[in-house]
């Protein structure tokens, strides 16, 4: 496994669609190894999601998970998810500010709307199926990886731009 580097705001493939990724495609080594970077590098800068655009790869793959967070010590536990292919639909019309970060974006939080309650399908690293029903923090989650296949980053999400704070001084003035 390795650690790759993260693609930052204002490089070309972070506002690129990523193409789908061919099931028949999802057992290969190449897809594999990077699944397996991917999760590495997600560990080693203590994000809670990484999308494959962020490692300079278009292509339709996330990985999740949240546990013991320093970027995010309140956050709910969210197991290890492969998501292939993700695709993400509302439940519910109710939008919550909460405060978001990006490692694409790695000093700033900014707060951003997001559905409360969302519907995930997938396909899982194995090439099944998977459905759920995720919600508050989870369905943040979710959105925000989706939103990298799709060629968005948080701020493009936030209707003002008067919460964008540099991590530091959101550890100062913002996080009660």
């Amino acid at each position: 496994m390795a650690i790759l580097k993260v693609a930052r705001l204002g490089h070309p493939v972070l506002r690129q669609i990523a193409p789908p990724v061919e099931p028949e495609a999802i057992q290969g080594a190449e897809i594999q190894h990077l699944i397996d970077d991917m999760i590495e590098t997600m560990r080693e800068y203590d994000g809670i999601g990484i999308a494959a655009p962020q490692v300079h790869v278009s292509k339709q793959i996330a990985v999740i998970e949240a546990k013991g967070s320093r970027r995010y010590p309140d956050a709910p536990d969210i197991p290890l998810t492969v998501l292939i292919n993700l695709e993400v639909t509302p439940l519910a019309p109710d939008l919550e500010d909460d405060w978001e970060g990006c490692l694409s974006l790695i000093d700033f939080r900014g707060k951003t709307p997001r559905y409360r309650q969302v519907r995930a399908k997938a396909l899982d690293r194995q090439g099944h199926p998977v459905e759920f029903v995720a919600t508050e923090f989870h369905a943040r989650v979710l959105q925000h990886e989706r939103d990298h296949l799709l060629g968005k980053v948080f701020i493009d999400r936030m209707p003002s731009f008067e919460t964008l704070s540099y991590l530091s001084e959101f550890a100062r003035y913002w996080n009660h």
